[in-house]
């Protein structure tokens, strides 16, 4: 019996192009840190090295830690006194990047549906970004924190997708078994890889992502209109 849904957040639950808002987003991350020493070019560079030391991370440290003892390699150890003002973005200007994302009310829906058939939903939103930062994005996407048993922020996480080992380290902070679980996401490769563990999938393709151009016909697939009667099918044959 199905009893854990989880949900990818950028592109699943929060439509968007994920390019458009990470260039938008960088674009007023970049005019934040100018005055402070950071010159746009090699302060993305960095944020991008940081971004592929957490992806790289073999859970010996947390995400956040990964991220910025890479930060520090180029910057230097001072460099953390100014982790107050990345947590001023992210409270502030970062809030102008909801411009660069769309809305979907069936997200919204199609949680609501889970947790009325009884299941735990989680947020399995890639451990990117600080928690300040994933709350806005999922109050973005019109839900709230609360909506879900657990989101994964870079604090508390120590892998990333495509890494099995995240939907590991998720399983194992929910007790929930992967033969329990459904994931739902929008990425081929970073969402799909929940499969290999045992989980059931289903890829959303209103926002797509599959760079390596793996057939979706691999797995159960559609728009939110499609997941909605999937998920009613599912429900209804437990």
């Amino acid at each position: 019996m199905l009893k854990g849904v989880f949900f990818d957040l950028d592109g699943t639950l929060l439509p968007m192009d994920q390019d458009e808002f990470v260039n938008g987003y960088f674009g007023f991350l970049c005019k934040k840190m100018e005055p402070y020493g950071y010159e746009a070019k090699s302060l993305v560079k960095a944020i991008w090295g940081g971004t592929g030391a957490m992806v790289k991370n073999d859970g010996s440290c947390t995400n956040e830690e990964a991220f910025w003892n890479f930060f520090c390699s180029i910057y230097g150890p001072d460099a953390r006194k100014h982790i107050p003002l990345f947590e001023e973005f992210y409270a502030v200007d970062f809030q102008k990047a909801k411009q660069f994302c769309g809305f979907n009310p069936m997200a919204a829906e199609v949680v609501a549906q889970c947790k009325a058939a009884g299941k735990r939903v989680v947020l399995a939103t890639n451990p990117l970004f600080p928690q300040i930062a994933t709350r806005s994005r999922i109050g973005w996407a019109g839900l709230k924190p609360e909506d879900f048993e657990l989101f994964t922020a870079y604090e508390d996480s120590r892998t990333c997708k495509p890494n099995p080992d995240y939907y590991r380290e998720v399983l194992q902070r929910t007790g929930l078994k992967a033969e329990e679980c459904l994931m739902i996401g929008n990425d081929a490769a970073e969402d799909m890889v929940a499969e290999t563990l045992g989980m059931k999938v289903f890829l959303l393709t209103d926002c797509l992502i599959n760079k390596a151009g793996a057939d979706l016909d691999r797995w159960p697939h559609g728009s939110f209109e499609d997941l909605k009667i999937y998920l009613q099918k599912l429900f209804k044959e437990e």
